[in-house]
């Protein structure tokens, strides 16, 4: 089973290129759900249909779904925001103030990951292809499972609550009242949400595809686009350049298609290797599912439009003498805007206005960062066992070792 995430800055057509290629898709057989998880939705009016919160036959083999955030609820959250609220009001917070201050950020977002996880793993679908949000807001979403699951793990950590027998005795002590078996429960069961939702988009059957048009802004926007996304963990496997001019006698469609050509170059030089498609202008806007197969079979030609090679791993871990080596990529990043940092057990990156925590596994948790180059587009840090945590002697790496991460 096939994730395929489009995203793109407002207007360069990636409703369009998702919708098409999610209707190639069903026509060569697949089974094929195809998402909007923007708030402001069109996928719907590109196939000329309409659409709802749960997925809707269109065509043979070809699903909609728009969703509606605000519809899902979470019981987790909902048991876990009430004893929050609990905790404040005892403080002396208003109550009202003290719903106000639990109200997750992004909460709505959240839960429209949690309906794209539920599909990918329901066994239904061959494809799902997702309408993401313009770039900003898609980035934000990506970050969100990651950003919680941290915030989660840090605010109940499972030991500190580990006695039942003690909990009253510890309540009393620290003049507060502790969570009970309900919100323990409930704060279990969110964070094996989230990794859910993290293992699916970051799975090495999902990527995405960014989306431009050959200006300038477009560009520069996709460049840092694809730095972020490989921060963050998620894979790349192809760059889509919508609304190129064709070979035209008009003065005005030369001069604007010579433009073009400086920005298409700059693309097949920044985004080498991942594969550049490129879609013209067509005589008329596509929309329903011909138009949208016809426009798709121009974009991927020959290609094999679910499967191709060259999306980078964006980060490994492998074993050197007798500590490690995590690589991460970040292409198109400049080293001199890379920070590093250290923290406990965990490692702070950051570049470009992004930032990610990357929880260290037990075997790194124990090393001390004794290096880190930045090169070919990617930074290495060396670890090396520190000998009170962890004599050398005891000390034997394993480069399949594998680290969560969360913003």
């Amino acid at each position: 089973m096939r994730v395929l995430l489009f995203t793109g800055k407002g207007g360069v057509g990636k409703t369009t290129t998702a919708a098409a290629t999610a209707a190639l898709a069903a026509s060569q057989g697949r089974k094929t759900l195809v998402v909007s998880a923007d708030a402001a939705h069109s996928l719907a009016d590109a196939l000329g249909v309409d659409a709802g919160g749960q997925p809707q036959e269109c065509s043979a083999g070809l699903f909609v779904q728009q969703i509606d955030a605000g519809t899902r609820k979470s019981p987790a959250w909902a048991e876990v925001r009430g004893y929050l609220n609990e905790l404040l009001e005892v403080s002396g917070i208003d109550p009202v103030i003290a719903d106000e201050l639990t109200s997750l950020p992004g909460a709505d977002e959240l839960l429209a990951l949690v309906e794209l996880q539920e599909q990918a793993d329901s066994g239904r679908w061959d494809l799902v292809v997702v309408d993401c949000a313009p770039t900003a807001e898609t980035l934000r979403l990506l970050a969100l499972p990651a950003v919680v699951e941290g915030l989660v793990a840090r605010a109940f950590p499972s030991e500190r609550f580990a006695s039942r027998a003690l909990r009253p005795l510890l309540g009393q002590a620290v003049g507060l009242p502790l969570p009970q078996a309900g919100v323990l429960d409930a704060v279990a069961q969110l964070r094996l949400q989230l990794q859910a939702i993290q293992r699916v988009l970051t799975a090495p059957s999902t990527s995405v595809r960014l989306v431009l048009a050959p200006e300038q802004v477009c560009v520069a926007e996709a460049r840092r686009t694809y730095t972020a996304l490989s921060l963050y963990g998620y894979r790349v496997d192809a760059v889509i350049a919508n609304k190129v001019f064709p070979a035209s006698d008009d003065p005005w469609i030369r001069r604007w298609a010579a433009s073009q050509q400086e920005q298409m170059d700059r693309v097949h030089e920044s985004f080498a290797p991942l594969p550049v498609f490129v879609s013209e202008f067509a005589e008329q806007e596509p929309v329903g599912e011909p138009d949208l197969r016809s426009l798709a079979g121009r974009l991927y030609g020959e290609r094999d439009a679910f499967h191709l090679d060259g999306a980078p791993e964006p980060m490994k871990l492998r074993g050197k003498g007798d500590g490690y080596e995590l690589e991460v990529a970040l292409p198109l990043a400049s080293g001199k805007d890379v920070t590093l940092d250290r923290r406990s057990d965990d490692l702070v990156l950051q570049t470009g206005g992004h930032r990610r925590v990357i929880t260290l596994p037990s075997a790194l948790s124990r090393c001390d960062v004794v290096g880190a180059r930045f090169r070919d587009d990617s930074l290495t840090v060396t670890f090396e066992p520190d000998p009170k945590q962890w004599p050398k002697r005891d000390f034997s790496p394993d480069p399949d070792a594998t680290g969560a991460g969360h913003d």
